[in-house]
């Protein structure tokens, strides 16, 4: 028999490191070729990690709730064969389509003022390397490139990981609380709020008998972190308009169940939606920017965020790569797909990372309209309230006539450091004038 040592797979740029959160399978039992054997978490995504061979576990070596690096060892297999083998599950590589060069955009007064600075990576001195999460955490808490040199990584080749620095952000505050009082102490303060979500420093409440206490799971601290981070980078303003979709709901109930026939899968309302939203951002792409410092960062391409409730209770926003060149049945696919393996736990690290617009449909839940919260680095988020019939008054050429209509909210909410209300009411605007004059002879 063999040794086979099953390895952490690589799970897309700038993961290097992820948690063991579930064993499926004990030491000594026999798996088969394919079999999910643990569940991981990164700091995006859970997914399962599959064996490629079919043997018996003879030792697991990453336990539930500790830190694996890509290319480390989890597990060793007992297998066919002689000798030791060492395997790394390489995980597929989507390649996105090639982008053209675009035509000239045309670019409104209203947007003239705001520089646009090319979207270009971060780059150290030397040999440092820094993942999206630990730069944006070196960027909050404006920590200079010598003292990201002084940090001693822990992760792949000497990297820095996100425990490394959140522990030097931490020593750093207490160095900075021994040394001053009065604004050190204010500055220490707000470094702690980054490694220590906010909702965490509330005191203590009285907890009465009978009172259930439910310790928030791994997925519901992150998420309660980067909605209070939101908050507090963002200034949220919320437009709102309401949109008769009428054409949009007579057209989705003149193909869906074509289209079920053909491609086996259900059309929804939200490819509609997508595409409506994607013409917005072509009209006005200086929606579809991120901040960085007093730099405007203007995206090329438009990847639309679609968050998506989990059975858990607990969301997720997978991202559609590309969304400008996708059809309506591209949309429809590509969106089936993404919610289909979030709702598994089968979505990748590089399904949830590069949104640059997000939407969400609250009017699934029933509801009729909300205020999201900005997920960052993007600067705006629209949500899509549930369609109802209302009476509306429509102009006639015999003069105005009520009659009933399909009718939803959408409200809109944007970053009020680099996109007023104008830009934001305007964008809105337009994404409603698509939805409402819906063509009926749309192909799909």
């Amino acid at each position: 028999m063999a040794e086979y040592k099953l390895l952490l797979p690589s799970m897309g740029e700038g993961v290097m490191e992820a948690t063991v959160i579930n064993w499926l399978y004990n030491e000594g039992d026999t798996i088969q070729e394919d079999d999910s054997v643990v569940e991981i978490a990164t700091d995006k995504v859970d997914s399962d990690v599959p064996t490629p061979v079919s043997g018996k576990i003879v030792k697991i070596l990453i336990q539930k709730d500790e830190i694996a690096k890509v290319g480390e060892p989890i597990a060793i297999l007992e297998i066919e064969g002689e000798g030791e083998i060492t395997h790394l599950t390489e995980t597929p590589k989507i390649e996105e389509p090639t982008i053209e060069n675009p035509s000239p955009e045309v670019v409104s007064e209203l947007e003239k003022p705001l520089q646009v600075v090319p979207s270009t990576p971060q780059e150290f001195s030397g040999d440092l390397y820094l993942s999206p999460l630990v730069k944006s955490i070196a960027q909050e808490e404006n920590i200079s490139e010598n003292e990201l040199k002084s940090i001693k990584g822990t992760g792949l080749e000497g990297r820095i990981t996100k425990e490394d620095i959140l522990d030097f952000v931490k020593n750093r505050s207490n160095v900075i609380a021994s040394n001053s009082e009065g604004i050190a102490k204010q500055s220490v303060q707000n470094t702690q709020n980054y490694t220590t979500p906010q909702f965490s420093n509330s005191p203590t409440l009285p907890i009465s008998t009978g009172d259930e206490i439910i310790p928030m799971d791994r997925v519901r601290k992150l998420i309660a972190d980067a909605m209070v981070n939101s908050k507090k980078t963002s200034p949220h303003v919320t437009s709102f308009i309401e949109t008769d979709v009428t054409n949009v709901v007579k057209w989705r109930t003149k193909h869906k169940d074509a289209f079920e026939k053909r491609e086996g899968q259900k059309l929804t309302f939200m490819p509609i939606f997508v595409k409506a939203v994607v013409k917005a951002i072509q009209d006005f792409p200086l929606i579809n920017i991120s901040v960085d410092g007093d730099k405007i960062i203007k995206k090329k391409n438009i990847n639309i965020g679609m968050a998506t409730a989990l059975p858990d209770g607990n969301l997720i926003v997978p991202v559609i790569k590309n969304a400008d060149q996708l059809s309506l049945s591209g949309l429809a696919k590509a969106i089936n797909d993404l919610a289909y393996r979030a709702r598994n736990k089968k979505l990748k690290p590089e399904d949830t990372q590069g949104a640059t617009y997000t939407i969400s449909n609250i009017g699934s839940f029933g509801n009729l309209m909300g205020t999201p919260i900005i997920p960052q680095p993007q600067v705006a988020i629209l949500a899509i309230g549930a369609i109802v019939k209302k009476p509306a008054v429509l102009e006639t050429k015999d003069g105005d006539v009520i009659a009933v209509r399909q009718k939803m909210f959408m409200s809109h909410s944007y970053d009020h450091r680099v996109v007023d209300g104008s830009l934001g009411g305007m964008f809105l605007k337009h994404v409603h004038d698509y939805l409402e004059n819906w063509d009926l002879d749309s192909e799909i």
